[in-house]
C-alpha cells in the first residue's frame, strides 16, 4: 500500500467533509418559487436559482424579479446593444428591448441557448459550481455568489459578483424569499414576480 496516496486521499476527504459542514445552511433543498411570488430558496443558497420562473417580455416582463435581473445583467456588464453595456440606469424592473438584447448577450457569453429568456438554465448559471474557495473576508466563494454568513435576524447573506460589478443580496429567515440590493438607493427589496418596487 502507497502511504503517501492514501495520506493524500483522508486528507482530501477530510477538508471536503469540513467544507461539505461550513456550506450546509439547511438540510432542506431549494424549492421552485414563481408560484409563491418571489425567488426563493431554502437550505444552501447555492441552489436556490436553477428552479425560478420564467422572466421575458411576456412572463413577469414588468416585476422586481426582472429587477433582480436586470442587477445581474449590470454586473456582468451584458451589452444593452451594439456599443454599450447595461447601465445602472437602464435598471427599472420592465422586460424591455434593451434587456432582452443584454439577456441574449450573456446567454452568449455563458455558452447557452441565445433566446433572451431567463428560463432555468440561463437562471442556473447564478447557482454555484462545486468549487469553494475560502476568500480573504472568511466568506465562501462558489462561482460567483459569495455566502457573507447569517445576520442576526437570522437572514442569510450573500454578495453576487459579476464580471464588472457586485450588488449585495439576503435570504429572508422563514419565508426563504431574496432580497436584493437597490443599486441606486443603497436600500434592499424583495425579488417579487407580482409587483415592481424598483
Amino acid at each position: 500500500m502507497n502511504f503517501r496516496s492514501t495520506r493524500g486521499r483522508l486528507a482530501a476527504a477530510a477538508v471536503g467533509a469540513v467544507v461539505a459542514g461550513t456550506l450546509a445552511i439547511g438540510a432542506s433543498p431549494a424549492s421552485a418559487s414563481a408560484s409563491s411570488g418571489y425567488i426563493s430558496g431554502a437550505g444552501t443558497i447555492y441552489d436556490d436559482f436553477g428552479d425560478e420562473g420564467t422572466l421575458s417580455s411576456s412572463s413577469h416582463a414588468i416585476s422586481s424579479a426582472t429587477c433582480f435581473w436586470q442587477n445581474v445583467l449590470y454586473a456582468e456588464g451584458a451589452m444593452k446593444n451594439d456599443e454599450y453595456r447595461f447601465a445602472k440606469s437602464d435598471i427599472d424592473g420592465e422586460f424591455g428591448s434593451k434587456t432582452r438584447y443584454a439577456t441574449r448577450n450573456l446567454q452568449h457569453r455563458w455558452g447557452l441557448t441565445v433566446d433572451g429568456i431567463v428560463g432555468k438554465n440561463t437562471m442556473s448559471k447564478l447557482d454555484a459550481k462545486r468549487v469553494y474557495l475560502p476568500d480573504v473576508d472568511g466568506g465562501i466563494w462558489s462561482g460567483k455568489l459569495q455566502y457573507r454568513g447569517i445576520a442576526a435576524n437570522g437572514n442569510t447573506l450573500a454578495t453576487y459578483h459579476g464580471k464588472y460589478h457586485s450588488f449585495k443580496m439576503s435570504r429572508a429567515e422563514g419565508s426563504g424569499h431574496w432580497h436584493f440590493e437597490d443599486l441606486s438607493t443603497g436600500s434592499h427589496q424583495a425579488a417579487s414576480y407580482t409587483r415592481n418596487d424598483c
